[in-house]
């Protein structure tokens, strides 16, 4: 169904659709100010969740995402639409995270992200905390909620940017000091019971779903829960429900249902209602697609090389170490050691263009040297797999104590555009000098992909140094013209790209030669083979 699923006063086999006639008490449900109350037993340790399940293969080392994420920017590398995001209200144990799981798996997309409510309960005073061991604190008001956080978290995912989300542990009434980072949604599903009381919040909202299930039917949910899994007894749990869950759903949580824009009664029974979502959202998914490797095959042509691009000096040594690589008569063993010769060279001149400072040392003669240190925090490289791996011994034998990470970016062979399978990233990244490693760059497409990824995790485009062995024109203004502060480098720049998309004259596909592995069959120079070693 292409259509937004918005029929006023009809119901579809059980799932009510609202129109907007409900928008006009979005201003009435701002923020929804009343005083905080008072009560709530303790719980049994348990923890909030956050999670991200797309379809993945595990291996001993690494997860591989066995359905990439496609292209979420345009060529000029910045993000075309946002992330399309779905609220799940309604009141407790209503089944909001099962129908959220329902349309995960229905949907069968890969990088859906699941945000749950319950990670943003605000820390409690100590006083509150007092009031929270005696049953007294009302954990299901909308100032027991950090909307702040949810908002601003929120935003960030919608625009593809990497998060930190708060764990929260039930017993202790506080958040853990390890949070979870989320990253790379392309449909957000945000659950709980106070999911639509905030007028920012519902504006962030690109579909409103209100789970109504029978107050009895909670109850009996909520009874089974907490003496299962939170250690509470059956006195404990009526009163608090008397006291505190049901006056708080009257108030607060039912009268937002006239917000939403599905209403879907029995909760995960309702198949009906579910495939009526999933078909929406698999319709906005559709129009979200991008094509961005042909757009980068047309544009910036015939134009300067740009001054951010740094190629090393091409001496009798380096011409005569890409002789041999380029040769395709040339045995693996030998294209292995002279590539790896060159990779040292280009990690060298590469270092020069990192920020020094002057510094006095003191010498064995006890004299003063006026020298140079590096003036940054540190550094980390950023290898592209399965080619760009190759470097990383070049860089750990240059730079003492590098971190490293790695990208997965593979071309799909059906659309022909690069898709995101796995990354791993240092904690903090965003402090560093970025060298981010790949051996060919031949439309840009997957380094562009790369920078794109860093720049979400609050990399400084600045600070971030792509290198390469071989780079095509094309592949130079693709990156150079997205992001025009990124530092290109590399030891050559052959003029062409074929109709495969295949660097002229070349070197052929680098990781097939440096691993001895067969070609895939009109492939372009850059990877297109999951590595999972």
């Amino acid at each position: 169904m292409s259509s937004p699923p918005s029929y006023p006063g009809i119901r579809i086999s059980g799932c009510r659709a609202l129109g907007a006639e409900g928008s006009s008490n979005a201003e009435s449900l701002d923020r929804l100010l009343p005083p905080v109350g008072t009560g709530h037993s303790p719980r049994k340790r348990t923890t909030s969740q956050c999670k991200s399940e797309p379809p993945l293969l595990r291996t001993s080392k690494r997860t591989i995402y066995t359905a990439g994420r496609p292209p979420w920017y345009n060529e000029h590398g910045t993000q075309s639409k946002e992330a399309f995001a779905i609220g799940l209200g309604g009141g407790s144990a209503s089944g909001k995270t099962t129908v959220a799981r329902m349309i995960i798996e229905a949907l069968d997309v890969p990088w859906v992200v699941l945000l749950s409510m319950d990670s943003f309960y605000k820390v409690l005073t100590e006083q509150q905390q007092e009031q929270a061991a005696h049953n007294n604190f009302n954990f299901d008001h909308p100032d027991a909620f950090d909307f702040d956080l949810i908002i601003s978290t929120l935003k960030k995912l919608k625009q593809g940017k990497s998060v930190k989300v708060p764990v929260y542990d039930f017993t202790t009434h506080s958040r853990k000091r390890d949070w979870k980072t989320l990253y790379g949604a392309n449909v957000i599903i945000f659950e709980g019971i106070m999911a639509f009381a905030d007028k920012t919040l519902l504006e962030l909202l690109d579909m409103k779903i209100f789970v109504d299930t029978d107050s009895d039917i909670r109850l009996v949910r909520r009874l089974r829960r907490d003496i299962s899994e939170r250690g509470r007894d059956i006195e404990g749990v009526i009163k608090q429900y008397n006291k505190f869950v049901k006056p708080s759903f009257d108030q607060y949580i039912q009268p937002t249902m006239r917000l939403a824009d599905i209403v879907v009664p029995r909760g995960s029974g309702n198949t009906v209602a579910i495939d009526l979502i999933v078909q929406h959202v698999h319709s906005q998914l559709e129009e979200r697609e991008l094509s961005v490797r042909a757009a980068l095959a047309s544009a910036h042509q015939c134009h300067p090389l740009p001054q951010t691009l740094s190629v090393l000096k091409s001496t009798p040594q380096v011409r005569g170490m890409h002789t041999i690589i380029r040769d395709k008569e040339t045995s693996r063993d030998e294209f292995i050691f002279y590539s790896k010769r060159l990779m040292r060279l280009l990690i060298e001149h590469a270092l020069s263009f990192l920020p020094f400072q002057d510094c006095v040392v003191r010498t064995p003669q006890g004299q003063d040297y006026a020298g140079k240190c590096y003036a940054g925090k540190q550094i980390t490289g950023v290898s592209i797999l399965r080619a760009g791996e190759t470097m990383e011994p070049a860089l750990r034998a240059v730079c003492k104590d590098v971190r490293i990470g790695t990208i997965l970016i593979q071309t799909n062979q059906l659309t022909g555009e690069p898709e995101l399978h796995y990354l791993r990233l240092p904690k903090d990244i965003s402090d560093d000098h970025v060298i981010l490693m790949d051996c060919t760059v031949s439309t840009g497409a997957a380094a562009m992909m790369a920078v794109r990824v860093l720049l979400d995790h609050d990399v400084p485009e600045d600070k971030i140094f792509l290198l390469s062995l071989l780079m095509a024109e094309m592949g130079v203004h693709s990156v150079a013209y997205a992001f025009p502060r990124v530092r290109i480098i590399t030891t050559a720049v052959d003029k062409r790209v074929n109709d495969l998309f295949r660097i002229i004259p070349g070197i052929g596909n680098f990781g097939d030669r440096y691993f001895g592995t067969d070609a895939v069959p009109d492939g372009s120079d850059e990877e297109e083979v999951a590595y999972t070693g």
